[in-house]
């Protein structure tokens, strides 16, 4: 039946937060639709009290049944390891959590993120902002309005970012009102999403959100968050083909996460991928040390060595910067590669 509705799209569209609704909460519900032996892991559920487990049924179908190594599976599945105490890991990498503004960080000079919304479709078990005050936080018109009058008092800000959480989390309605605002604030050029909803639910591409985007006075960029080539199916494909055809940049950023996609074979795979969808590359982000990630953790010199060798076989534009991110710091810093 899905096959159906998805074929006649848009003409009558799935109803995204439904499928939101439906995401599953329990790992063993999840072991089991993947045909895979729960006991095995269940030394590990116990870590969703650490950071919910919440995954669409939609990003599930793109899993290998039978397999507890799948690449989207090891994304999502609490385990045993997230208790590990591991120095260097904290639970403010990014050191965030001291903002002035609700819901506003002011990280860059020219540019502003705005939390939208606290909640995600998807909880990645990598996530730097797992254990973020959303509750201080909170993704209202009340909120938001504060930031919008930092902004606006503001010269020098000429890029909106939406986050979270997922900024997406948001519905079409309150999308138009908070667009409508930062238009409304004269020195704002650009308006920057970054989202995974659309990958894990591709529903969530509304023909009123698509619409809303194209007829915007701002440049709009929509940055994608996908790690592997696995995650993108036909449905997403398509859905980022009508964000092109409304005239939205696409771009994508990834984390490099052992077992994952610490390979030259999965990076060169991810990037062709993404191209063939009509997305270009954007970063690959080393790991943020995040308390309960370190078992994703992959160094800086296999990084590196990662890097030379995807540069050797994809084409210089289809080559993601690898980076990170130091609290602090007024912008991102690469990782020399130190090539001969």
């Amino acid at each position: 039946m899905s096959h159906i509705i998805t074929r006649i799209q848009p003409a009558v569209e799935r109803n995204w937060i439904k499928e939101l609704a439906e995401g599953i909460t329990d790992p063993k519900e999840l072991l089991q639709l993947l045909e895979i032996s729960p006991s095995d892991w269940e030394a590990g559920f116990s870590a969703r009290r650490l950071f919910a487990q919440r995954v669409p049924r939609s990003f599930v179908a793109r899993m290998e049944k039978g397999n507890p190594d799948d690449p989207l599976l090891k994304q999502v599945l609490p385990i045993a390891d997230e208790f590990n105490d591991v120095d260097g890991f904290s639970a403010d990498p990014l050191e965030e959590q001291d903002n002035a503004i609700p819901g506003l960080l002011h990280k860059y000079h020219n540019r502003v993120l705005l939390i939208v919304k606290g909640g995600c479709a998807i909880n990645c078990r990598y996530c730097f902002r797992r254990h973020f005050p959303y509750q201080d936080n909170k993704g209202s018109k009340r909120v938001w309005q504060g930031a919008l009058d930092y902004i606006a008092a503001h010269k020098e800000i000429d890029e909106v970012i939406l986050s979270g959480g997922d900024p997406l989390m948001a519905k079409d309605e309150e999308l138009d009102w908070l667009i409508s605002a930062i238009e409304d604030i004269t020195h704002v050029k650009r308006l920057r999403i970054h989202s995974r909803l659309p990958v894990v639910i591709p529903a969530r591409v509304t023909s009123a959100f698509t619409e809303r985007l194209s007829r915007s006075r701002l440049q709009v960029v929509l940055v994608t968050h996908i790690n592997h080539a696995n995650e993108i199916n036909a449905e997403l494909s398509h859905k980022l083909h009508m964000l092109r055809q409304a005239g939205i940049t696409l771009l994508n950023q990834s984390v490099l996460l052992k077992g994952v996609n610490d390979s030259a074979d999965a990076l060169v795979a991810l990037s062709q991928r993404l191209f063939e969808a009509g997305v270009l590359p954007y970063y690959l982000h080393v790991l943020d040390k995040v308390q309960g990630a370190a078992h994703f953790l992959v160094s800086d010199d296999k990084a590196r060595a990662l890097m030379q060798d995807i540069i050797g076989q994809l084409s210089g534009y289809l080559v993601p910067r690898l980076t990170r991110e130091i609290g602090g710091r007024a912008s991102k810093t690469p990782l020399d590669l130190h090539l001969e």
